[in-house]
């Protein structure tokens, strides 16, 4: 499979950001996550974009999670450290950008893909929009603080437990009960977000710049230190037995070490 890559562009002040693999569900490579971070910086200097949309390439999926073959090269606990610290960076961007985004989800948005669709100010989901973190099931590793704060302030604690816990993925039905997402039609969709454009354009810029950093340090204010349980989990033979797993096409057994 190819590295895949993030396309860019910007039409009548908004801009548009594809993950494009579709091959493999947009799963997010390294390569991936730093064109991100290079479009984000160029997003942030840009203070004419009234909105910024987010989509996955194709139907199957918004962002089906980071490619876990990557994990592969991981030697032990610093290597999953490192790894959150760079996640827990990019959604940082994401929700620092200058103008209000919004997240179009077709099919699944799982781990990756869940917490940028979390960043993201508005999200639209199709019906057969799927989104959750089955990391409990899959290969075993665990959240940042900082994404399982954002989980808890999007879904409450309850629907997070049981996306963590349970590894249930959540319909497109639930995110709506939530009021996490509404749902749309995928002929819908475009017309829509242009709708939701067309009313943020009329908004006053400093007010949505600031109410939305607000909500961003509510929500980061009294975050724990999480280290020592990312450790715990990128450290174990659990995880890379789930790796493995995963990439053998089997279920893994768990040992708790």
């Amino acid at each position: 499979m190819s590295d895949g890559a993030v396309r860019y562009t910007v039409s009548e002040g908004v801009a548009t950001v594809v993950f494009d693999r579709p091959e493999a569900r947009n799963a997010l490579t390294f390569a991936m996550y730093a064109e991100l971070e290079r479009i984000c910086a160029t997003i942030a200097a840009d203070r004419s974009l009234r909105a910024i949309v987010f989509r996955g390439a194709g139907d199957a999926a918004f962002v089906a999670g980071t490619d876990i073959g990557q994990f592969e090269r991981f030697a032990g606990a610093e290597d999953g450290i490192a790894y959150e610290r760079r996640i827990d960076a990019t959604i940082e961007m994401l929700e620092r950008l200058p103008a209000p985004t919004i997240a179009a989800v077709h099919g699944v948005a799982a781990g990756a893909g869940l917490m940028i669709a979390t960043a993201c100010d508005f999200r639209f989901a199709t019906p057969a929009a799927r989104f959750g973190a089955p990391i409990a099931r899959t290969v075993g590793n665990c959240l940042s603080m900082a994404n399982v704060a954002r989980l808890v302030a999007a879904f409450g604690a309850p629907l997070t437990r049981r996306m963590l816990l349970l590894a249930e993925m959540l319909t497109a039905d639930e995110v709506v009960a939530c009021r996490f997402a509404e749902l749309v039609g995928g002929d819908e969709m475009d017309a829509r977000i242009g709708s939701l454009c067309q009313r943020l354009a009329g908004s006053a810029p400093l007010t949505v710049r600031a109410t939305r950093e607000a909500i961003r340090r509510v929500t980061m204010a009294t975050l724990p230190a999480g280290d020592d349980l990312v450790r715990l989990v990128y450290g174990s033979a659990d995880f890379k037995a789930g790796v493995a797993a995963f990439m053998a096409k089997e279920k893994p057994t768990w040992r708790g070490e």
